[in-house]
């Protein structure tokens, strides 16, 4: 019936509204403060940490089973997106713990998950996803790194690169090669911990944007690890880390939708207050249409990524393809967006006094990483619904 209050299929239910306001609350008072200091000493946000664990809210996507929040999907992403509004470095947190724990959650055994869920889930230790290599960027499948079995242990030797909170992050998710001959089919997925002898860490990179989540190399040099630590059979770990990807890309999506969402709000608080030719900028025409085009925009990436969000969640056939296509929209969105951002502050947008110079940095990665957007698109066409 027309105008019925309680329709719900196209919004949030009550608690991720009120997830929402919780999460807004803590990062714009606890996070937000520290952004601009976080990318400028490109620092560790140890404040967003504190913050996010003191809240409960740094892998909300744990199960209740080992002590955690138990999220659905969607909530994560509310979660992410709302930090990603004020600090993208600060969203990785929660962002990165469910891509590091997932596979381990997807496909580990019950004692597994319980070593390394609990302690997550407590705020004792960070995730991290080790899949790239020097060599093996997109063709992740042509891996080096290599684990040779020796009774009761693997040992593992190779370099991980380009990942994200490396040397914060207690424990790792490594894909290594168990069987050379059968390429894909040959690769296993493992737990390393950082104390982990043998385990080291090359040099933070120096970054366009996300200054404040380091990125760094993972040495393994004769890493001897119980073969118990193993996520799930031998030879299923690249399977598991493309599963992983197909939920967690929508993470990165709702990353770009809040960095976008932040370059909007700040845009559109600035138009207001900026005079020219005796009037707010933000009552000329041309401005007004560039407003409406970002908001629009922002909504057609956010009703995507829900979307993919309330799929991940059910486990839907259709999850790569809506993944892929939140990732890769969302991220060209908040591009879009962030450029038309510091285009509006005109030549203040452009220094580092105001914050949309930073989110034009950070928006750039979320195009590039956990596939880039040239990769999303080959996904989503193997994947047409």
């Amino acid at each position: 019936m027309a105008g019925s209050a309680d329709f719900d299929l196209y919004r949030p239910s009550e608690e991720h509204d009120m997830l929402r306001d919780t999460i807004r609350s803590l990062a714009e008072s606890k996070i937000g403060p520290f952004a601009a200091a976080v990318d400028e000493e490109a620092r560790f946000p140890q404040e967003a940490l504190d913050a996010l664990r003191a809240a409960d809210l740094h892998a909300v996507h744990v199960p209740e089973s080992y002590g955690g929040a138990g999220a659905d999907a969607l909530a994560t992403v509310i979660v992410i997106e709302e930090v990603a509004r004020v600090c993208a470095s600060s969203s990785l947190i929660p962002a990165v713990n469910k891509l590091g724990s997932l596979p381990v959650i997807l496909s580990g055994s019950e004692e597994l998950k319980k070593k390394y869920m609990t302690p997550l889930a407590k705020g004792d230790g960070m995730f991290s996803y080790c899949l790239s290599e020097p060599d093996a960027g997109s063709d992740a499948a042509g891996m080096k790194t290599k684990a040779v079995r020796d009774g009761d242990f693997y040992v593992l030797n190779g370099v991980k690169r380009w990942i994200t909170n490396a040397g914060v992050s207690d424990y790792y998710t490594v894909m290594a090669v168990t069987d050379p001959e059968k390429r894909s089919k040959g690769i296993s997925a493992f737990v390393v911990e950082k104390g982990d002898e043998g385990v080291s860490f090359g040099a933070p990179e120096k970054k366009l944007g996300i200054k404040g989540s380091p990125t760094r190399e993972v040495y393994l040099d004769n890493v001897r690890i119980p073969a118990d630590r193993m996520i799930g059979e031998e030879g299923t770990g690249f399977a598991t880390a493309m599963k992983t990807l197909d939920h967690t890309r929508i993470t990165i999506a709702a990353q770009a939708l809040g960095i976008a969402q932040g370059a909007l709000d700040y845009a559109k608080g600035y138009v207001q207050e900026r005079k020219q030719f005796g009037k707010p900028i933000a009552d000329f025409q041309g401005v007004q249409f560039m407003l409406a085009d970002m908001a629009m925009k922002i909504s057609a990436a956010r009703a995507l990524t829900y979307q993919a969000a309330a799929a991940s969640e059910r486990g839907d056939a259709d999850l790569t393809y809506l993944g892929a296509a939140a990732k890769c929209f969302a991220s060209d969105i908040a591009m879009e967006v962030t450029t038309d951002a510091v285009q509006l502050l005109g030549g203040y947008g452009y220094t580092r006094d105001y914050p949309v110079e930073r989110m034009m940095r950070d928006a750039k990665i979320t195009q590039i990483y956990e596939g880039t957007n040239q990769v999303q698109r080959i996904v989503m066409a193997r994947n047409l619904p």
